[in-house]
């Protein structure tokens, strides 16, 4: 959430970002201020009416050891129209601090100077890619159909127990399931990441200090009895560990990954790039988080870049690196760097992580704080996934398909304990 001082003294860059984002409502920054400056009137009176109440309530003490009986009678009359009024002020207040974050709750965040104009994914800027790429050529099948003939994932079984996108891995599915999870959870932990093992659901307040709400409530599955969501990303219960936390300086930097199922509703998705696993309802992922003093953060996003790009390269996976528009990327994020691998198969691209840096956008409806020279700050946080499971299982069988069967990277094959699906 964007603060509304900043709102006020940076308004110029604040309606050219928003404008970068193809953002419409531009009329909510001068809607937030205007809030703002009501707020602070209605306090000001507040504090005024309570001051001039705490004043006559002393005097009343001293007009009656006076015997001015009269005198302290009219001043008890005065500070009973004073609370009266100071009851309709704080009531007044409350609404206007709603109004105000009602209205900040709908600007998403500002983008960074390097994230360039645009309103969708094609005008996301590509700054690496690892290998030309080609398809297999004839007779190279989709991973649905690889899934099928070595019964390593049964999508119909799944459709049965829950329905279309809740698949069911088997056999050695299943277990190169298991060890790209523990591949990445290790890998992560060499880089220094503490690993956590959060709650795979969050309540209200949760979503909103990580952004998922009000933004993506459509997105999100919900319990209704117990007025929880199921996670979206490992994200959102890792980054609230620090909601309402004031950090030391010396605590600083905190890196965590963990594992987690992921849950996503991904309403009014359709067409072929949902097929198999390119999209589903529920999938594995491993995420990584930072919290980080603000000086740094950009130096951290470009350090998990290039982690990400390590594992992608012991996955023998050709891949790409996007910079992603203002108007692709996500609501709390200042800059998102995806990526995305080669499916051979499908001869498409398929997004496998996205590395953020939100500045103080999370931090800032977390009130997540550091101390620092006496004075406190909000932290930069940074998340990105280290990786989701379904699109590179996808990738690893279609690049990898041979006559004799689907032959696994080295790295991988040693975590599986074998190296040949057939």
């Amino acid at each position: 959430m964007l603060q509304v001082n900043f709102l006020r003294d940076n308004k110029k860059r604040v309606l050219e970002g928003l404008k970068k984002r193809q953002f419409r409502n531009l009329e909510l920054v001068d809607e937030a201020i205007a809030t703002d400056d009501d707020r602070k009137k209605i306090q000001f009176e507040l504090d005024s009416q309570l001051s001039e109440s705490n004043k006559i309530s002393k005097e009343i003490g001293l007009l009656m050891k006076e015997g001015k009986k009269e005198e302290a009678e009219a001043a008890k009359s005065k500070t009973a129209q004073l609370k009266e009024s100071t009851s309709q002020l704080k009531s007044q207040l409350d609404v206007r601090e709603k109004d105000l974050l009602n209205i900040l709750y709908q600007l998403p965040n500002i983008p960074y100077e390097l994230v360039k104009s645009g309103a969708s994914a094609e005008d996301n800027e590509i700054i690496y890619q690892s290998h030309d790429v080609e398809g297999l050529g004839e007779g190279a099948i989709p991973h649905w159909e690889l899934a099928k003939k070595y019964n390593l994932i049964d999508f119909e079984l799944g459709v049965k127990i829950a329905g279309a996108g809740f698949p069911v891995y088997l056999g050695k599915g299943a277990r190169l399931q298991r060890a790209l999870v523990q591949y990445f959870l290790d890998k992560n932990v060499e880089k220094g990441y503490m690993e956590v093992n959060p709650p795979h659901v969050v309540n209200e307040a949760s979503g909103y200090g990580t952004g998922q709400l009000p933004d993506k409530e459509g997105q999100m599955y919900f319990i209704n009895e117990d007025n929880l969501y199921l996670i979206p990303t490992a994200e959102v219960p890792v980054t609230n560990l620090y909601r309402d936390v004031l950090l030391e300086e010396k605590d600083l930097p905190i890196k965590n990954t963990a594992f987690s199922q992921c849950y996503r509703r991904e309403a009014g998705s359709y067409g072929a790039h949902v097929r198999g696993l390119n999209r589903l309802h529920q999938f594995e992922k491993v995420e990584i988080v930072r919290i980080e003093k603000p000086e740094n953060s950009y130096a951290v996003l470009e350090e998990m870049v290039e982690h990400i790009k390590e594992i992608l390269t012991d996955l023998e996976l050709p891949y790409r690196v996007l910079r992603l528009c203002g108007g692709d990327t996500g609501f709390a994020s200042a800059m998102t760097y995806d990526f995305e691998v080669w499916s051979a198969a499908q001869e498409m691209w398929l997004e496998v992580s996205s590395v953020s840096n939100f500045e103080t956008f999370q931090a800032n409806r977390l009130k997540c704080r550091y101390k620092t020279g006496g004075k406190s700050q909000l932290v930069h946080t940074l998340n990105g996934s280290a990786m989701a499971l379904p699109r590179i299982m996808a990738a690893l069988l279609e690049n990898n398909q041979t006559a004799e069967g689907i032959k696994l990277p080295k790295k991988i094959a040693e975590y599986a304990r074998f190296d040949l699906i057939n």
